[in-house]
């Protein structure tokens, strides 16, 4: 057997650590490299995902005990939407065979991290660059250690860019490449009702959207709407599109930091937009925080020499159709099953072989999902496109090695 090849990840995010479980898999000695200075557990920013069938069965594959991962979800086998000013539900889809499941983000982080070995991860590694060897067989990563301002070199013979949708490493090869703003920005908050169970405010709610636990509930207003669904140990997720002007981003990151101001304004336009049920709930989450939407046209290509991305820098996407993490699992592996069966000394071919299985792909749902935003936020009225979830492009149903 050849010397092992070595993987360097930039991106500890849910990207990140997939690609790590799949490369570890193939063979690949791999590290990771994480500007936070530790991992994100209990993250007070943290927000609500969905997994699909194809997706949760990937990483099980992955874990020592994948029974773990359907403790921390729950099914929502109903999709279902209110017109908030017509005041008409539409059921969109029951069936308890949907299958598809809602997650807390920092949950999925913490599951797929800790079935890792802690040691391939440097925290507090800010990536500043890199050069590849000129026959392209190697790859040396530049990376600043933030707790003592050292600059560190590491070589490695694959660069992973799991760095999402700003990805400095993208930039590298298309440094003319713009995200296209969606239009709207979106409000997002987890609601922990722990020990307030029958507090009013979780009554009414329990009330107004009486599936809670089994639903994905979408209220639209007028060039506006919410989603809204619970999670595992008593949270509630929402997020509230929000039709803007492009903000200033002032950070590398589409998280906004958010005053008094905003959150006040906010506060007042829930309650003349959804049902003082929601609002209220709204108004009483703790650390709300507002992201910018952003995707971009479908890229050509996804990888350059033994330069590879996955997750969203190489995909940005809006989150209709709940794709990004799906698509970041499915990215991670098709990657470490194209690598593992190509072996390292045919490293171009297997990354070929992951281009050219992932990219119609990936298009295709960023394109829809781009579509499925702008009907729901009344910016395009042309219609012909289902809001269910099983309508989106290869939903459950992704073509792997």
């Amino acid at each position: 057997m050849g010397k092992k090849g070595k993987a360097i990840i930039v991106g500890g995010s849910i990207a990140g650590v997939s690609c790590a479980h799949t490369l570890t898999l193939a063979g690949w000695d791999v590290l990771v490299l994480e500007k936070s200075s530790e991992p994100p557990a209990r993250s007070p920013t943290g927000a609500g995902l969905g997994l699909d069938p194809q997706a949760r069965q990937i990483i099980k594959s992955w874990l020592p005990h994948p029974h773990l991962l359907d403790e921390i979800t729950l099914p929502l086998s109903i999709d279902q939407t209110t017109d908030s000013e017509k005041k008409v539900t539409r059921v969109l889809t029951r069936d308890e065979n949907f299958d598809f499941r809602a997650a807390y983000w920092s949950d999925i982080h913490a599951l797929l991290y800790n079935a890792l070995p802690q040691t391939m991860f440097l925290w507090g590694h800010k990536f500043l660059s890199f050069t590849d060897s000129q026959d392209e067989s190697s790859v040396k990563v530049k990376t600043l250690v933030i707790e003592t301002q050292e600059t560190v070199e590491i070589q490695g013979d694959l660069l992973v860019a799991a760095d999402g949708c700003l990805s400095s490493i993208r930039k590298t090869f298309l440094p003319n490449l713009k995200l296209r703003y969606s239009g709207y920005c979106a409000w997002r908050g987890v609601y922990d009702f722990s020990g307030i169970e029958n507090s009013e405010t979780v009554r009414g709610i329990k009330k107004e959207y009486q599936d809670l636990g089994k639903c994905l509930y979408f209220d639209l207003g007028t060039q506006t709407h919410s989603v809204f669904y619970e999670l595992i140990n008593k949270k509630l997720n929402w997020i509230w599109y929000v039709n803007q002007p492009e903000p200033e981003l002032k950070s590398n990151s589409v998280t906004l930091k958010v005053s008094e101001e905003m959150m006040k304004k906010m506060h007042e336009e829930a309650d003349t937009i959804w049902i003082p049920e929601l609002a209220r709930l709204m108004k009483e989450t703790n650390d709300p925080f507002l992201n910018v939407i952003y995707d971009c046209e479908p890229l050509e290509r996804i990888f350059w020499g033994n330069v590879v991305l996955v997750g969203d820098a190489a995909h940005p996407t809006t989150p209709h159709g709940l794709r990004s993490t799906n698509m970041s699992v499915l990215d991670a592996e098709v990657l470490g099953k194209c690598l593992e069966k190509c072996g390292r000394e045919n490293l171009s071919l297997g990354l070929e072989e992951y281009q050219r299985i992932r990219l119609h792909v990936v298009s295709e749902q960023v394109l829809y999902a781009r579509r499925l935003g702008r009907i729901k936020q009344g910016l395009d009225s042309s219609g012909g496109l289902g809001l269910e979830q099983k309508h989106m492009p290869f939903f459950a149903s992704a073509p792997l090695v």
